[in-house]
């Protein structure tokens, strides 16, 4: 599929047309008045706030059907500059929107897809031992619009299988197979969760899973914690957690004390709840309001595979119970939570390589910087480092880490080892300016990505923060951060 890449205008607030052929009403955030006039409207979907300004977010239709990965965007600054991002596709007027075959059959040839690809896919490597995995299940469909010279209408078909979440777009008439691509995000191998993971409290890189055992070295590694926020129903639900659902039935107490070991499934079901309220709360602290500012589905050990995943779809966060329960580790948690805050701030976020390799990269810088506070140092840019002691032999024990020295030169095209140039230069950022300055400044650029955005781009939008937020000393320091990694010139 060809899409048109987005124009970037910026405009003040008394010009009524921008370039672009879209003129705006002076309400700030109000539609384009050529959602009304273009056959391929727009339909309004999210208002966000950041620290500099308002960004309001529009999906592509036609003739009331959503176009695949059409968007618009308008970021309106405090002082009163536009900024413009136009994704949209073109689609000719005359497009039949009746479809031919039914929703069933293209939920079926989607899952059949899914799960050759799956199973294709399913390779051991060196240290990793291959675990039995379902195949794709529960797909849902909707019909969506196609843009672009190959314009036409699918089925929009979502499925869950071994390889977390995926989208397949399904012709409404030929029923062919046009495009099936995983648009979770998924951490292989998983690990403990107590604060962040015994691995790292106890600094102990020789602990193993002992298939979801109780032990003594695990049970020191146990922290008593305050639950906050919670709603009060007895369950694992509050402010900004929802334990929707959960193998062997939702934890629940009518003294809200929810005290388990480890061996039993409703401990992972706190460290999820703990570990999601706590990075919240430090979302708010550094200014933000309207960072997945919700109460974030979790469904937790549902999943037989070595794998966790944020859907978009649903808007759920699915922790598996392969190899290590991933509930265990906070850093997993962290990671698929990162997931989540990039795609409440950036509607479909994610639609490039170099955008999917953002987010996993943020994914893991996110996990490690909230490692910061309670590991004591040990081993901070070591990802995930009890998940990993089910699926790796040297030590430490990591996933990924985000401080490999990897460039663009080390590109491969895919998007977790590609991840690690962009960490290392969010590290890097993190070591130069502090925690909460680097922190400030990533979320903030967030706000400012599009969703096929590129290296180059984000990288840019993140100096620019800098350089608004702490001045042109730190925008300096991030750009440099950004061309050790060769992403900026």
């Amino acid at each position: 599929m060809r899409k048109r890449r987005q124009a970037l205008v910026a405009v003040t607030a008394g010009l009524a047309t921008v370039s672009l052929g879209l003129s705006f009403t002076s309400a700030a955030g109000a539609a384009p008045e050529a959602a009304t006039a273009n056959p391929n409207g727009l339909k309004l979907i999210k208002t966000k706030t950041s620290l500099l300004g308002k960004h309001y977010w529009y999906q592509q239709t036609f003739k009331g059907l959503p176009v695949i990965d059409g968007y618009y965007a308008k970021h309106v600054a405090k002082d009163g500059a536009v900024q413009i991002a136009d994704g949209r596709d073109a689609v000719p007027a005359n497009l039949d929107v009746s479809a031919t075959l039914a929703a069933a059959s293209a939920t079926q040839k989607a899952n059949a897809a899914v799960t050759a690809r799956a199973n294709r896919a399913r390779i051991a490597g060196p240290d990793k031992n291959v675990l039995t995995q379902p195949g794709a299940t529960s797909g849902a469909a909707q019909l969506a619009v196609i843009g672009g010279p190959n314009a036409r209408l699918v089925w929009n078909v979502t499925s869950r299988s071994a390889e977390g979440v995926s989208r397949s777009l399904v012709d409404a008439d030929t029923g062919s197979v046009v495009e099936s691509k995983v648009i979770s995000d998924n951490v292989d191998g998983r690990g403990s969760v107590f604060d962040p993971n015994p691995v790292v409290s106890e600094q102990n890189e020789k602990l193993t899973d002992q298939n979801d055992k109780n032990q003594d070295a695990l049970f020191l590694a146990q922290k008593n914690v305050i639950l906050r926020n919670l709603d009060g129903s007895g369950k694992l639900n509050g402010t900004y957690v929802n334990i929707a659902e959960a193998k062997g039935g939702l934890a629940q107490s009518k003294t809200n004390t929810f005290v388990y070991q480890r061996q039993n499934d409703k401990f992972e079901q706190v460290m999820v709840y703990y570990h999601i309220n706590q990075t919240q709360e430090y979302i708010h602290q550094l200014g933000f309001t309207e960072v997945n500012n919700e109460s974030q589905d979790f469904s937790v050990d549902t999943f037989s595979g070595d794998n966790s995943f944020y859907d978009p779809s649903t808007d759920m966060i699915t922790v598996g119970e392969g190899g290590v329960d991933d509930a265990e580790d906070a850093e997993v948690i962290w990671h698929e939570y990162g997931h989540a805050i990039q795609d409440d701030v950036v509607p479909n976020f994610g639609e490039s390589e170099e955008a999917g390799a953002i987010g996993e990269g943020f994914g893991d810088y996110w996990a490690v910087t909230m490692s910061v506070p309670v590991s004591k140092g040990f081993e901070l840019p070591c990802v995930m480092d009890w998940d990993a002691t089910s699926y790796t032999t040297d030590e430490p024990h990591c996933l990924r880490r985000t401080d490999t020295g990897k460039t663009t030169d080390d590109k491969t095209g895919e998007v977790h080892d590609d991840g690690e140039i962009w960490s290392n230069a969010l590290w890097d950022i993190h070591q130069a300016l502090g925690r909460t300055k680097a922190n400030k400044l990533i979320l903030e650029s967030t706000f400012f990505y599009d969703p096929d955005t590129s290296f180059a781009a984000a990288a840019q939008d993140t100096v620019q923060a800098a350089r608004l937020l702490y001045g042109k000393p730190a925008a300096a320091t991030v750009a440099k951060a950004f061309q050790d990694r060769k992403i900026l010139p």
